[in-house]
């Protein structure tokens, strides 16, 4: 023990260092891995029965977007419950949570050394280290005390983290006591920068009583967005409710919003009431609210600026304390303008607007968020593991994805089931292979690209890169006022359907003004 003593000292000075929590758990997993040898550590974070990656190393990038279910994983579950260090026989038959995922092996770890490190603070779990080594043999020279000590130290650092990450939001939410108001089901996966902004904003605005309009394109998560502010706010312990309005028929709108009383119409047998009365004193989501009719955004905007609605034929008001968050995937700025949407509503929505970007702007985070899915998709299907090999991530990277996470959920489940049918086994391994045509075609293209630039003569810059393929377009029989203008009329229309016929993305993705788009688009005929 003694001839280690320093490297547990690292590992404590490691956990003690002025760095932000995710540098010294990642640091202390690099000391972990030094010191005792290993091929693969990870810190696991314990939350409503699942455990939730929180630093890696040596494990694939995927890892840290997955979120193993205790009731799934037996290995996890036996440390989850053993309350002291575990080791795992080598030719233990319970499967590993990491078969296949780590990087550069392509066995599926069925004997190798595994150690199970609960993180216990006052009785009570926090997490997990797992410590994982291909020789079977690799930790036999350490003992459970040396191992221990890292778990104490492990266990206290982590705690120490739960607690500044509460008192932070205890600072943000006024003087509200310190309480887990966290959900597995809610989690927003991704560690991109402009995800990073947008928790930033979610968390100042999620205890305040403003009116939010979520913006963002179709399948980019606006209702994750309100469950969020929902559940960090003072208002978790109530309802949060919701309503698509794009499902709304005209008929029964303003009884689905308001409720009404028995006798109000045909059908109205009792009394009922309305998705305001039901989020009184939580939170009412209103999804795709452009959808609206103009008769039902006066009544909806009565509603906001005087706090009391009243229901479908009754003569009483009544007072309710509904915070509103409304989402569209529409610009309601375009909307506004065509008399679409009444001015007066969209500002008393836009008090705080949030923008959830596309999944094509979250570097890095399309692999977390596959990891997720397929973690997902194999708990569905009743796999023991589901990997994603080199190719298929390298197609899932390069794809521009205009359905953003529900096109990428949609991708993994297909093609799990399509690994499935084909081989038939229990541990499937997804290759590009297996990805719908237009995107393994484009992933194919991609790779014949990279290799016919390598033809290409050295160009400076960028603009002179677009030059140069430009130059290559070959227009006859036209002049070159109307060669232009086709030329930008198909690369707008292109742009346009690529975000979903939403104006506002499609003016961020080719860097115009938006108004400046607005008026071009008209120009050449396509408004």
């Amino acid at each position: 023990m003694a001839k280690i003593s320093s490297q547990w000292l690292q590992v404590a000075l490691d956990l003690n260092s002025s760095l932000s929590s995710q540098d010294r758990f990642e640091r202390l997993l690099s000391t972990i891995r030094r010191t005792l040898n290993c091929d693969a550590s990870a810190l696991l974070l314990f939350q409503e029965q699942h455990f939730i990656p929180l630093a890696i190393n040596g494990l694939a990038d995927e890892v840290l977007g997955r979120r193993f279910a205790v009731s799934a994983h037996p290995r996890l579950e036996a440390i989850a419950r053993a309350g002291d260090v575990v080791r795992f026989p080598a030719d233990s038959d319970l499967p590993d949570p990491y078969d296949g995922l780590i990087p550069n092996h392509d066995d599926k770890l069925q004997v190798h050394s595994c150690i199970g490190l609960p993180l216990i603070i006052g009785g009570r779990l926090l997490g997990a280290m797992t410590i994982d080594a291909f020789d079977p043999e690799q930790f036999e020279d350490f003992a459970d005390d040396e191992l221990r000590i890292v778990s104490a130290l492990t266990a206290s650092a982590l705690h120490g983290a739960l607690l500044l990450e509460q008192l932070e939001k205890q600072t943000l939410l006024g003087h509200e006591p310190l309480t887990e108001k966290h959900s597995i089901r809610q989690e927003m996966i991704g560690t991109s920068a402009v995800m990073t902004d947008l928790r930033a904003q979610i968390n100042a605005v999620a205890n305040t009583d403003l009116t939010v309009l979520v913006t963002g394109e179709t399948g980019v998560g606006k209702e994750l967005v309100a469950n969020a502010m929902h559940f960090q706010s003072a208002r978790a312990s109530e309802n949060l409710v919701y309503l698509n309005c794009a499902a709304l028929p005209e008929s029964v709108a303003e009884s689905e919003l308001f409720g009404h009383v028995k006798g109000a119409f045909t059908g109205a047998i009792s009394h009922r009431k309305g998705k305001f009365e039901q989020a009184d004193n939580g939170t009412l989501f209103l999804d795709e609210v452009a959808e609206l009719t103009l008769t039902l955004q006066a009544k909806l905007l009565r509603a906001l600026q005087f706090g009391d609605i009243q229901r479908v034929g009754d003569d009483c008001h009544i007072r309710v304390n509904t915070r509103i968050v409304a989402a569209t995937n529409r610009s309601l700025d375009e909307e506004v303008r065509t008399g679409r949407f009444r001015a007066d509503l969209y500002h008393r929505l836009s008090v705080f607007p949030l923008f959830v970007p596309p999944l094509r702007d979250r570097e890095g985070d399309v692999v977390l968020l596959a990891g997720f899915f397929a973690e997902r998709c194999r708990q569905k299907l009743g796999l023991s593991g589901i990997r994603l090999d080199d190719s298929f991530i390298a197609a899932i990277k390069q794809h521009h994805w205009p359905g953003n996470i529900r096109e990428l959920e949609h991708v993994i489940n297909r093609a799990a089931v399509i690994a499935r049918v084909g081989d038939n086994l229990s541990h499937l391994v997804l290759t590009a292979e297996m990805l719908l045509p237009e995107l393994h075609a484009g992933f194919a293209a991609g790779r014949e690209g990279e290799k016919a630039l390598t033809n290409v003569p050295c160009i400076e810059n960028e603009t002179s890169a677009k030059s140069a393929i430009l130059s290559r377009i070959e227009v006859q029989g036209v002049g070159l006022k109307l060669a232009t203008q086709q030329f930008q009329k198909d690369l707008i229309a292109q742009c346009y359907r690529r975000n979903n016929n939403n104006w506002a993305s499609t003016a961020r993705d080719l860097e115009l003004d938006n108004g400046n788009l607005h008026r071009l688009a008209k120009k050449l005929g396509l408004k």
